[in-house]
């Protein structure tokens, strides 16, 4: 199994302007759901720490293995997401590992 997380800040001019970006970008992601395959489980999360080192949205998901998530990387449903996504993200941090596997073991970024 493969866990890739991807954790983002938003645009926004007022606290609100960032909710709205927020729960777009969690619908569009959620829209997924589905039609990925490999794609075990899928779930984004809006922060409500509100801390200023937090990020705004994160993205949790499991892949099968790294062949799916190779896939996911690049399948048209996802593209469309990401490239739908570009002006409403200012920052982006991502990790994906296996949690039977060492670090040395992956090499291949994906974007999210």
């Amino acid at each position: 199994m493969i866990k890739h997380i991807v954790m983002w800040d938003v645009r926004g001019e007022s606290a609100e302007e960032k909710q709205a970006a927020a729960f777009d970008l969690k619908a569009k992601f959620e829209s997924l759901r589905g039609e990925i395959p490999g794609l075990l489980l899928l779930e984004v999360g809006i922060d409500f720490s509100r801390v200023d080192y937090a990020c705004d949205v994160v993205l949790y998901s499991e892949f099968t293995d790294e062949a799916s998530l190779e896939g996911y990387a690049t399948h048209p449903a996802h593209l469309r997401v990401r490239d739908s996504l570009k002006d409403v993200r200012i920052a982006r941090h991502q990790v994906d590992y296996s949690p039977f596997k060492s670090a040395s073991a992956h090499a291949t970024p994906t974007e999210a």
